[in-house]
């Protein structure tokens, strides 16, 4: 028995309060089903190198290039002006990953150079649309301010560093494409 000066529960909240666990929990549940860890946004995953993502790419060799197919690789991800100023600084261990993109959200023709980067890496530029540029072999250099500089013979939008010689084993070189995928792929 209810006391006279309380109304009865209206049975709307009732209903209204179902709902909304119902659309949590349906929630929570496409959070799980999706990945919560493997957001669409590749700049927001983190990779095995800290402070930077990673992304996955796609890797189509020069028509001339016997015996090659197209890849798809999970590379490391420089898309801020901090993570292009670091690069591979202090890197002598790649975790697994081919090398790392270098992003940039128009074209750039800035150079590279290997100040405090103890590895030597080849690099490639690749336009706006994904054809090949030009590429370099670049020397480790110690920490001082007359590093050499590497730039592309012309306009880029990606630069991708690799381990020094493995471009070729990659297919990439004239005539090759490399296209940025988004998310890397699944293994």
């Amino acid at each position: 028995m209810l006391p006279e000066d309380l109304d009865p529960p209206d049975p709307r909240v009732g209903i209204l309060t179902w709902l909304v666990v119902g659309l949590l929990v349906a929630g929570f549940g496409a959070c799980i089903a999706k990945g919560a860890n493997n957001p669409s946004d590749p700049e927001l995953g983190e990779s095995r190198l800290p402070g930077f993502g990673e992304i996955g790419i796609r890797i189509v060799p020069a028509a001339t290039a016997t015996g090659l197919t197209p890849t798809e690789e999970c590379a490391l991800l420089a898309a801020t002006e901090k993570q292009r100023a670091r690069g591979l600084m202090e890197v002598t261990d790649l975790k697994g990953y081919p090398g790392m993109v270098f992003r940039y959200p128009a074209d750039s023709t800035g150079a590279y150079y290997m100040r405090n980067t103890p590895t030597p890496l080849s690099i490639a530029w690749f336009a706006a649309d994904g054809s090949f540029v030009s590429s370099a072999d670049m020397a480790p250099c110690e920490d001082r301010s007359d590093c050499p500089t590497y730039g592309a013979t012309g306009p880029y939008r990606v630069a991708f560093e690799v381990p020094q010689g493995d471009l070729a084993a990659l297919g990439i070189g004239p005539g090759s494409k490399l296209e940025v995928t988004g998310a890397c792929p699944r293994t």
